[in-house]
């Protein structure tokens, strides 16, 4: 592919420290964000001329079947296309280092924990704006023929632009997709945003509907749900027994936390991410065209 290049000197100011296979991706050395399994660097996709997101996911203690499955879901990811979902340009597995890496689009802003902190005088209209955009892109995901649930939706890996107000749900590496009417059947997700029936193994796409209510209840009050919580094992028994977090307490405005009850109510009278679209609470949200 061919490149212009203004010269020597800016040719050397900022070289890559890897390009994809492709050679359009070039990684700089300059770390986004950094997890458990994943490390996100600041990237340049050479043939659009924008900065992009490249992720490097670590498969070193997994086996080959395991690896091989990680790199179909992320392939499945390339072919989402919604406006509230990152979106994935192009993923490749390196058998020699044992990365999956994927090219993703950058937010501006970092996840929206960290725009939240940062943005503490927010009025009611924008949180609501952005509870309408997460479950727009909830709605987008789990309408896919097979559905995909995301299994780990928290306040960390929603991503902002704060330059124009669009969130984004990302890090999807842990979505699963539900063949059918079939039950997913594995426990995964960070412990203070799961539902109950993640820890018994058998679920829907619903367990991201209560993610989403973790998610809002944290927009509002700026507490990581069960921050109470000293272990794992405390979170999980006060979700077993359907303890709500403290945190909602702090929720004086009543039509607020009736909004976010009805996201943490049992499985059987949840509602679905489009229902909660339809909700009165929402109306005044801003939808754009």
């Amino acid at each position: 592919m061919p490149t212009v290049e203004c010269d020597a000197g800016e040719k050397d100011r900022e070289p890559f420290v890897e390009v994809d296979p492709t050679g359009r991706y070039g990684r700089y050395e300059e770390v986004l964000g950094r997890g458990a399994m994943k490390t996100v660097y600041r990237a340049f996709d050479q043939e659009d001329g924008i900065e992009v997101a490249w992720n490097k996911v670590s498969l070193q203690n997994l086996d080959d079947v395991s690896i091989l499955r990680i790199y179909a879901e992320v392939r499945l990811l390339k072919s989402l296309r919604n406006e509230n979902i990152i979106m994935l340009y192009n993923a490749w597995l390196d058998k020699k280092t044992r990365h999956v890496n994927f090219i993703t689009e950058v937010c501006t802003s970092g996840t929206l924990r960290e725009y939240r902190q940062k943005h503490r005088h927010v009025s009611m209209k924008a949180v609501k704006n952005w509870a309408r955009q997460i479950l727009e892109g909830l709605h987008y995901l789990h309408t896919q023929n097979p559905c995909i649930i995301h299994r780990d939706l928290n306040c960390s890996n929603i991503f902002v632009n704060g330059n124009t107000g669009i969130l984004k749900i990302g890090d999807l590496g842990l979505a699963a997709t539900l063949e059918n009417d079939h039950a997913a059947h594995t426990v995964i997700g960070t412990p203070e945003f799961m539902a109950p029936e993640l820890y018994e193994e058998h679920y829907n796409e619903l367990v991201d509907v209560y993610s989403f209510g973790m998610c809002l209840l944290e927009m509002v009050t700026l507490e990581i749900p069960y921050s109470e919580c000293r272990s794992i094992a405390q979170i999980y028994k006060k979700v077993s027994s359907g303890i709500r977090p403290a945190a909602l307490e702090k929720v004086t405005n009543q039509q607020t936390r009736q909004f976010i009850e009805k996201c943490l109510a049992s499985e059987s009278v949840r509602p679905t991410a489009a229902e909660l679209l339809m909700d009165p609470f929402l109306i005044g949200a801003h939808v754009r065209s």
